[in-house]
């Protein structure tokens, strides 16, 4: 919650008087709003926060200032009852009574930014971030409002990001983080719906059109005969080529933040970094080679694998590792293509679905699928999350060591 206090400012003005201000203090931030009176020093109450009796009209003057607070406080209720986690800058528009129309595209967008990273959600937040400094390449001015972007301004961007050589797929993911930009400034009362352009303007044409790769068994086999001996710069990639690939498809947020705390007997607990789904995976063998290196290796952290290599990072720092790390894996794991001769353009994102696409190809359902990869939001797969136990999916897992029983179809 936030709270509210009357002071007097340190400094006098240039005609020697204190100006009187409204604090407001929400999660830790202040904000100071003059309120237009000011005294002399010796006239003002600190501990009440109101006009001594030696301050002329001071009834009158206190009056106002608890009319003031309670307008504070009023708008503050309001924000509560319409369950808005409202900002510094929507309290201070309403409490001077600056129309939301005047509140920009820009402030609000960053404001966004930077409460995500003080939320530890620093994977939105650049996500973000990236479509701001997109966004804004295109339409060069900042004091742009929401009810000026229209349907007919988000064609214009659409082929200004054509002209980029964006794809459909890249197109469609800046739309729906601008349209999500769009609802939460909806939602916080700073534009009114009727001015909604995605009703006209519809995200839902923006797809994809390239179909999603995945190596087949046999690609795998290839990835994974890589002779280390040979290659010792590419072990730390192999291994998490292949953690992956056996634990799951896991993705690679959740294998940096693997603690050792987290591997039980022989499975493996862990919580997803995006859907926040609990999994408690069976360790393969090729898993358990894994887990005995790294047991070996000299390491000054809590966790099982070298990339974050400090305890105890901050979110942002966290991002900035994942960043770079996930860079190089990307890069390693096309050497590792190009020295077994896999045509494939092969990233962590291809391992993952790998391990789906031959999954299915060892005839398991899609249902059972989805659950071990945590695939909360399919709705097919909701319907079925409570039937599978850990025994089944550790079974299922399991044939990726075996035969495909279907061929695959280019």
């Amino acid at each position: 919650m936030a709270s509210i206090k009357i002071l007097l400012r340190n400094k006098p003005n240039q005609e020697g008087l204190y100006p009187v201000v409204l604090k407001i203090i929400k999660d830790r931030k202040p904000k100071v709003i003059t309120l237009g009176i000011s005294c002399l020093k010796k006239d003002w109450d600190k501990a009440n926060g109101q006009f001594k009796k030696s301050e002329k009209n001071y009834l009158q003057r206190n009056r106002a200032l608890l009319k003031k607070k309670e307008e504070a406080l009023k708008i503050i209720d309001n924000f509560f009852l319409e369950d808005i986690d409202f900002t510094l800058n929507q309290f201070e528009a309403k409490f001077r009574g600056k129309k939301s129309s005047k509140v920009t595209v820009s402030e609000f967008w960053i404001e966004k930014i930077s409460d995500l990273n003080k939320a530890g959600r620093t994977g939105n937040a650049r996500a973000y971030k990236d479509v701001y400094n997109s966004f804004f390449k295109f339409h060069k001015n900042k004091n742009l409002v929401f009810r000026e972007i229209t349907p007919i301004l988000l064609d214009k961007y659409e082929t200004y990001l054509r002209s980029k050589n964006n794809s459909d797929g890249g197109i469609g993911v800046k739309m729906r983080e601008l349209r999500a930009l769009f609802n939460d400034a909806i939602k916080k009362g700073v534009v009114d719906e009727k001015y909604y352009p995605f009703k006209i303007y519809k995200v839902s044409k923006l797809k994809g059109k390239g179909i999603k790769k995945a190596l087949t068994r046999d690609e795998m086999k290839l990835m994974e005969a890589l002779n280390i001996e040979e290659n010792p710069h590419l072990i730390h990639a192999k291994n998490y080529m292949l953690f992956s690939y056996y634990m799951g498809g896991m993705n690679f947020v959740d294998m940096m933040k693997l603690k050792w705390e987290n591997i039980q007997g022989d499975r493996v607990l862990y919580i997803r970094s995006k859907t926040k789904g609990r999994f408690s995976v069976k360790m393969l063998e090729p898993v358990k080679q894994i887990i005995a290196f790294y047991r070996t290796q000299k390491s000054s952290t809590k966790y099982v694998f070298p990339i974050l290599l400090k305890d105890n990072l901050t979110p942002m720092q966290i991002e900035n590792r994942k960043h770079k790390t996930i860079s190089k894996f990307n890069k390693q794991l096309k050497e590792i293509a190009e020295i077994q001769g896999v045509k494939q353009n092969v990233t962590s994102y291809v391992i993952r679905h790998s391990f789906a696409t031959n999954l299915k190809f060892a005839g398991i359902s899609t249902d059972l699928i989805g659950e071990s990869m945590g695939h909360h939001d399919i709705s097919v797969t909701k319907a079925y999350l409570k039937e599978f136990d850990d025994e089944i999916i550790d079974n299922a897992m399991s044939k990726l060591l075996e035969e495909p029983r279907f061929k695959y179809v280019s």
